[in-house]
């Protein structure tokens, strides 16, 4: 029996807000993890608590989804900073959604950091090393979700942090492995992305924007909430899996 994690961002509105097609609460119906924003590229104490409570309405798993201190860019703009700042922004933001979770009797399966913040942790090993080093004191059993051979990947598999391999449904990839980061992500067409997800599952085999097959390991999907037409493309690509046999279940 294969099992995956089927994971997408929750929460990424901000006070009367929303972000992308405001279909949180739908989607929520097709996933096994939520990644929830925490006030930084997108989020509010509110939202926060209203995303938990949906999610363990539907027994979804829940984790902070931290970013740079960027509202306007949604957190998909690099900012230059100092390891410590980023990794104290990154804790203040884990701590933020803990308590919250922690008072609705939820407790947090990980984490997984935003946008641009991802990508930098996946290549500054100074940053990766130090928020990785904290993990290990403050929350040693929190899954870390990352990039597969990624810098982050590698020092949290030497310290002994559990992670959670990512393959993203709705994003392209390079023959590096890498994610070709844009800020304008277009649209997808569902029955692609749901094929392109069980070629993945099933092969192990992604195609590149160089037009070749790269094979890659994973443990859980993501497909944003965001993505022009999401809970079309979640929709199909969970339905996808079903008929295929896969169960879709979080980590823990």
């Amino acid at each position: 029996m294969q099992v995956v994690d089927f994971n997408s961002d929750m929460g990424e509105g901000f006070g009367p807000w929303t972000i992308g097609d405001g279909v949180d609460n739908e989607l929520m119906g097709h996933i096994s993890t939520a990644n929830i924003a925490t006030g930084f590229h997108a989020g509010d104490p509110g939202t926060m608590r209203r995303t938990v409570a949906r999610a363990k309405a539907l027994g979804v798993a829940v984790g902070a989804h931290p970013g740079f201190r960027d509202l306007v860019g949604f957190g998909r703009r690099h900012i230059n900073a100092p390891a410590q700042e980023l990794v104290d922004d990154m804790l203040y933001q884990l701590g933020a959604l803990r308590e919250i979770a922690r008072a609705q009797g939820v407790r947090l399966q990980h984490i997984k950091p935003h946008g641009a913040l991802y990508m930098h942790l996946a290549r500054d090993e100074e940053a990766a090393r130090l928020l990785v080093e904290n993990l290990r004191v403050i929350e040693p059993e929190l899954l870390l979700y990352c990039m597969p051979g990624s810098v982050i990947c590698h020092i949290a598999q030497e310290l002994g942090q559990p992670v959670v391999r990512e393959f993203y449904a709705d994003r392209e990839y390079d023959l590096s492995g890498s994610i070709v980061f844009t800020r304008n992500v277009r649209g997808y067409d569902p029955t692609a992305v749901a094929e392109r997800v069980l070629r993945a599952c099933q092969q192990g085999v992604v195609r590149t924007v160089e037009g070749q097959d790269l094979a890659i390991a994973f443990d859980s999907i993501c497909l944003h909430s965001d993505t022009p037409g999401a809970l079309d493309l979640v929709e199909a690509t969970r339905k996808a899996l079903d008929a295929a046999g896969i169960v879709v279940r979080a980590p823990r």
